[in-house]
């Protein structure tokens, strides 16, 4: 049996976007959940997923508990031996009150992958597997009434330019990247958070490219 967890967002977290939902998706509509059903019986899928998690900002506003390089550490040795590490962050460090530019926020989930390499968390005590996803660009919501428009003022022209610094800081890394905007885009209901197919597309992307890594 090999272990995967998948550390994120609200996206990894599983938000709706469709109208009725009680706030999140169904556990089997989630990517991660997607991504348990394509890996099958020999995997198991940890989500852990937090709305309003950062790479490495402690909020301000909506609690400095979100800093995901905080929690990520305990995370990692409390879930213990993990064959591979999946991390989709960056989202959030867009909001306009972290005042982060593109390479910062990459360089986030450069220290992300610092802690796991460190943590000795995988087998043996050993460094798992790394995937770096980067989440889809968000949508350009200027000039529409929508919660999100100040919050993530600026924001839209970062993500535009974050697949290639993630790439980069990948490679940097040694570990594996997906790019999740080659697959998907965000939704239009909000411009921030997956809408249920793209969730599917997503889990069976990250499945794909585990496939394609031999892992």
């Amino acid at each position: 049996m090999k272990t995967i967890l998948c550390y994120g967002d609200s996206n990894t977290w599983g938000s709706a976007t469709r109208p009725g939902d009680d706030q999140r998706y169904a556990l089997n509509e989630r990517w991660p959940g997607i991504l348990q059903s394509e890996l099958g019986a020999g995997w198991t899928v940890i989500a852990e997923g937090l709305p309003g998690r950062t790479s490495v900002h402690p909020d301000p506003i909506e609690g400095l508990w979100l800093d995901g390089s905080d929690y990520l550490h305990p995370c990692l040795r409390s879930h213990r031996p993990l064959d591979v590490v999946a991390i989709m962050l960056g989202t959030n460090d867009l909001k306009q009150r972290f005042h982060v530019n593109s390479g910062d926020i990459a360089g986030g989930i450069g220290a992300l992958l610092a802690i796991v390499r460190k943590s000795e968390s995988g087998p043996g005590d050993g460094v798992p597997k790394m995937l770096v996803i980067c989440p889809p660009p968000i949508r350009d919501r200027h000039g529409e009434l929508d919660a999100f428009v100040d919050m993530f003022s600026g924001g839209y022209e970062k993500s535009l330019r974050l697949a290639p610094l993630y790439a980069e800081i990948a490679r940097e890394h040694g570990t594996a990247f997906l790019n999740a905007g080659d697959f998907i885009q965000s939704s239009a209901f909000d411009g921030i958070h997956l809408d249920v197919d793209a969730q599917a597309t997503l889990g069976q992307a990250v499945a794909a490219k585990m496939r394609e890594l031999g892992w």
